[in-house]
């Protein structure tokens, strides 16, 4: 039985995930290269020793300077977030979650301040009893770490816990943590390979949380 349900965080809540590619990608067009959708893929969800503008450097075989490109990137990045709003549907389910008396958590691979910021931004912050992030963890997704300290602060068996994800790293953490999970994948990973998760949806607008859980309830126990 479902009594709680943690969400992932970028991608899934906050879209930046189509934002930083959309702009890295930009920033490689100006200088006559291209940043591979799958390439960046790869970064997703985790974490890794991935330099894009060391990327950039390989494919025009010269040197760039790195702080302005920084300097450009972080501009325009947050110059598109700060227009962002959640996801659709988002807050719908958050709503849901809490008249149906579930916990609430959240697991991401991303550091607390830059979660927690947003969330508060956003209004969403006091939604969530739990928030699990690359501060509380030696490893981070596909890593199980996260969801499983996720569970155990909000006391609830892994079996108890419904995991929303958009990416394939953050599935995949779910699963190895025993839990069932949810994909709800944006622009830039709508495409990826998805371990065997419970089920899919392109927004979490197109079906209620009342009924997502009847869905997975019912594939978990056939």
């Amino acid at each position: 039985m479902i009594k709680g349900i943690i969400f992932d965080f970028d991608g899934l809540i906050f879209d930046t995930e189509t934002h930083h590619y959309n702009v890295l990608n930009d920033i490689f067009i100006e200088h006559g290269s291209t940043l591979p959708l799958t390439k960046w893929q790869e970064q997703i969800g985790t974490y890794t020793d991935f330099s894009p503008y060391n990327y950039l450097e390989e494919q025009l075989k010269r040197k760039l300077d790195h702080k302005v490109l920084k300097e450009t990137f972080e501009e325009k990045f947050h110059a598109k977030l700060s227009a962002e709003k959640a996801r659709s549907g988002v807050e719908d389910y958050l709503e849901s979650a809490n008249k149906l008396g579930l916990k609430i958590g959240l697991a991401s691979s991303s550091n607390y301040e830059w979660v927690s910021s947003h969330l508060k931004k956003l209004g969403l912050f006091d939604y969530f009893q739990c928030i699990k992030t690359a501060d509380d963890v030696e490893t981070v997704k596909p890593d199980p770490s996260l969801y499983l300290e996720a569970a155990k602060c909000l006391q609830l068996n892994v079996q108890e816990c419904l995991v929303f994800e958009d990416s394939a790293n953050g599935s995949l953490a779910a699963k190895r943590a025993g839990m069932s999970c949810v994909i709800v994948p944006n622009e830039v990973t709508e495409a990826m390979d998805f371990c065997e998760v419970d089920y899919r949806i392109g927004s979490m607008s197109e079906i209620s949380l009342e009924d997502i859980i009847k869905i997975v309830g019912k594939s978990s126990s056939d």
